[in-house]
């Protein structure tokens, strides 16, 4: 099997929780402090050796690939200035790294998005599936976790955490063998359970590796009730022909496609920057 080196970032979205804000702005842009969204989590694929990020857009999110655009000129302005503080802040992405822009013409779900990079994919290649919505903060970085596992295993495997009892029917939630470490089979896998019928309390977060395969079943996997096609559904498949597993994230994750989990987020963050902190810490006071 070939090193995983694709990924990608369903950015699609409508963003309704942040209107007015995203009339205008990609919820992905929205910032922790002064990065937006999507920057930390394509520096999270980078970081873990992914060389072709794929973003499965829409047409009205020119704005994601503007960010990631070098601007030589202003660059050479701020040296020019003596302000390399402000030119290393425009080097958003290594110039090597490949981008693809995909629309994906209506908002039919995660699975129809991810559905869409399938001409991108070869058969024999597994590629990563991150969501900007989760921002996570961790030592070690979680994607590269994932992608070790996959690849030992030669098996899609999933980032899962444990999610309070008022929030399990918001996620795919999973049932396990047992626990090695951080490492499971997955037993079973249900989409927005109720608490009383769901697994467990480990739901699926925004960090997948996935074979070629999902993208059979995907073309067969029905819509909801919602009009949408969800990856747990192709996920089920997969686990019942060859086998799902999923590590548990070590790291705190924020939620930022909900108002709450996107304000804790910029709070974390600046409350780790001293300067900030102390600030933050008069003004309560």
């Amino acid at each position: 099997m070939k090193k995983i080196t694709k990924a990608v970032f369903p950015v699609g979205g409508m963003g309704t929780r942040f209107l007015p804000a995203t009339k205008s702005i990609p919820k992905e842009l929205l910032p922790i402090i002064d990065k937006p969204l999507i920057q930390y989590a394509v520096e999270e694929a980078v970081e873990a050796g992914i060389t072709t990020l794929i973003f499965i857009t829409s047409a009205t999110k020119h704005a994601i690939s503007d960010h990631f655009d070098p601007m030589p000129d202003l660059r050479a302005q701020f040296i020019k200035q003596g302000k390399h503080h402000l030119a290393e802040k425009l080097d958003t992405l290594p110039l090597e790294i490949q981008r693809v822009f995909i629309p994906q013409g209506q908002p039919l779900g995660l699975g129809h998005a991810v559905l869409q990079a399938e001409s991108l994919i070869e058969e024999d290649e597994m590629f990563a599936v991150l969501l900007a919505d989760d921002f996570i903060e961790a030592d070690s970085n979680p994607l590269s976790c994932l992608i070790e596992h996959a690849h030992q295993q030669q098996k899609a495997t999933i980032s899962v955490e444990q999610v309070a009892a008022d929030r399990i029917s918001s996620y795919g939630v999973i049932g396990a063998q047992a626990w090695h470490d951080d490492l499971a089979q997955v037993s079973e896998i249900v989409e927005k359970p109720s608490v009383e019928n769901a697994p467990s309390d480990f739901g699926v977060i925004g960090r997948y590796v996935l074979p070629h395969s999902i993208f059979q079943r995907l073309r067969h996997t029905d819509m909801d009730h919602n009009r949408e096609i969800q990856l747990t559904d192709a996920l089920k498949q997969t686990l019942q022909d060859e086998g799902l597993q999923a590590v548990k994230l070590s790291g705190q994750r924020f939620d930022c496609g909900c108002q709450e989990g996107f304000v804790m987020a910029n709070l974390h963050v600046a409350m780790e920057n001293p300067d900030l902190a102390k600030k933050i810490k008069q003004s309560i006071k």
